[in-house]
């Protein structure tokens, strides 16, 4: 049975609330000069997240890849978007590291076509709560994170940025 509530004078229907979100994806589109476009999904998984991506565009080799603090994409560079996403006020780090930004998610490699699908499980980020990275920009830099310079890993220019949203679940 849904209630109704009275809002300016007419009844308005409160329907049930809303499935957890179980399934997220960004469409990566490039930055200002550059080709790098692709697609990364979040599945929640017992452990955490599972990070799928396929990308294209990119030059060959280590990339950093991070999610940021908005899901602002509207700069030509990408700057909208954003420093890492850390809501527990951490170093920067390897994603591997017990104390890191949520969004530290290391490195991807492109094959010397320029293509780079990646795929973990990331044990900090969450599709809800306070980790939650759902709203949040995801990024491809031009060079590798080194995983100690701060707050951002020395990973250079932003190739490609993304917003996170909620997907259909399987």
């Amino acid at each position: 049975m849904r209630a109704l509530i009275p809002v300016l004078g007419l009844a308005v229907a409160l329907g049930a609330a809303a499935a957890p979100v179980t399934k997220a994806v960004a469409q990566l589109r490039p930055t200002q000069g550059s080709s790098v476009e692709g697609q990364v999904t979040f599945t929640k998984v017992d452990a955490g997240v599972k990070v799928s991506l396929r990308l294209s565009g990119l030059a060959a080799g280590k990339h950093g890849f991070h999610i940021h603090e908005f899901g602002d994409c509207s700069a030509p560079d990408a700057a909208s978007a954003g420093g890492h996403f850390n809501p527990g006020a951490e170093a920067h780090a390897a994603p591997t590291e017990a104390h890191r930004h949520v969004g530290d998610l290391g490195n991807i490699e492109a094959g010397a076509d320029g293509a780079a699908t990646f795929e973990y499980v990331d044990a900090r980020a969450s599709l809800e709560g306070a980790n939650s990275i759902l709203g949040r920009g995801v990024i491809v830099h031009a060079d590798p994170d080194d995983f100690k310079t701060q707050p951002t890993g020395n990973a250079g220019k932003r190739l490609a940025c993304g917003v996170i949203g909620a997907a259909k679940g399987e």
